[in-house]
């Protein structure tokens, strides 16, 4: 019956999630807001709620370890395997320059204090106000830019999300409604099951919530960037995806913080480990993304293999397999340094480059 409420939780978080973002896409075509906006907010809160009902409920429940873990997860998922299947499946994404000068920072600036804010062991109630506080910000400067968007960018979102002539209002708060439900009771089974499965095989919080639900939780931002990416609306599958973590980690942990009776404690292996990669990999979409204001489908290629080898060394740490030191030594003396020298390199050319320009200034 467990690992029923485990997959019956996934279905609904997925389904929930389709259902929110449908209801809100149309609410925000309603006030003719464009699609790369909307794919930075709209988009990318839907499908941050399954973590947002996650991580809330695992604080209520005492488990912190699956809350810390399912956000810092979430946000390594959606740039590695998010976005890197996206590209290789789905063509090389086109990167507007809002998120190059703006977002992808933001990202950065976001992880960065986080880890910052967690290096005396808790993320506080204050620190969770100060985060929270960031996300209303960042969605009131987002949305007030908004209205600058030409009516062809609306026109196109309009044929995903419909237009007034669809159902009235009423039906789209209703999907809204509908969604959150489904995403309440869906994070209530997931939770429920994972800790259950996690105390059963002896296997932490912290890395159930990085692997099995970062990924369930992450499956509604990999369904709608591989949607998006397959129908060309690429500004969209970018979008969601930076966004999911801006709103990650300002909106979730900041909530969860909030509400944790004593804050939200942060284990020293997601410090040692997990946040550092987390950081890494925001940092990594900034060389990346602004090389041809592109991530091609050879780079996508890349984030995915990463993320491989990331869940291959946390299975390998849990089961106390051998092999986990010479992985540990191969990807730390010549994998990483490699990739960090090649990003270097192609962030340095691109800057070189005077003809390296946003998609929307080219020609």
């Amino acid at each position: 019956m467990t690992y029923v409420l485990l997959v019956g939780g996934f279905v609904l978080l997925v389904a929930g999630a389709e259902v929110l973002v449908r209801g809100a896409g149309r609410v925000a075509v309603r006030f003719g807001l464009s699609p790369i906006v909307v794919g930075l907010t709209v988009v990318a809160f839907g499908t941050s709620a399954p973590e947002l009902a996650v991580s809330v409920g695992s604080a209520f429940s005492g488990q912190t370890g699956l809350a810390v873990g399912n956000v810092v997860g979430s946000n390594i998922a959606n740039v590695l395997l998010v976005l890197g299947a996206a590209a290789a499946f789905g063509g090389t994404l086109v990167v507007a320059l809002q998120i190059v000068r703006v977002d992808v920072p933001l990202m950065i600036a976001a992880s960065a204090a986080v880890l910052v804010m967690s290096l005396n062991g808790s993320i506080g109630r204050l620190e969770g106000a100060l985060l929270f506080a960031g996300i209303v910000g960042y969605v009131a400067f987002t949305v007030i830019g908004a209205r600058s968007a030409g009516a062809e960018e609306r026109a196109e979102y309009e044929a995903e999300y419909g237009t007034d002539s669809g159902p009235g209002p009423a039906v789209d708060v209703l999907m809204i409604v509908g969604g959150v439900g489904a995403l309440v009771l869906g994070s209530t089974w997931l939770v429920d099951s994972a800790s259950e499965i996690a105390t059963t095989l002896g296997v932490s919080d912290l890395v159930i919530g990085l692997t099995v639900v970062a990924l369930g939780t992450s499956a509604p931002e990999l369904a709608t960037s591989l949607v998006a990416a397959v129908k060309g609306e690429r500004d969209i599958a970018v979008g969601n995806a930076v966004g999911s973590n801006i709103f990650n980690l300002l909106s979730v942990l900041g909530l969860t913080a909030l509400v944790a009776p004593e804050g939200l404690p942060v284990s020293d292996d997601a410090l040692r480990l997990d946040m550092p990669v987390m950081v890494a990999v925001a940092v990594a979409c900034l060389p990346v993304f602004f090389n041809g204001y592109s991530l091609k489908r050879w780079e996508g290629g890349l984030f995915v293999a990463y993320y491989t080898a990331y869940i291959g060394f946390l299975v390998l740490t849990e089961t106390g397999s051998g092999l986990r030191d010479p992985f540990a030594v191969v990807m730390g003396v010549f994998v990483i340094p490699l990739t960090v020298i090649t990003l270097a390199v192609v962030g340095w050319q691109a800057w070189r480059n005077p003809h390296n320009q946003p998609p929307d200034a080219l020609g």
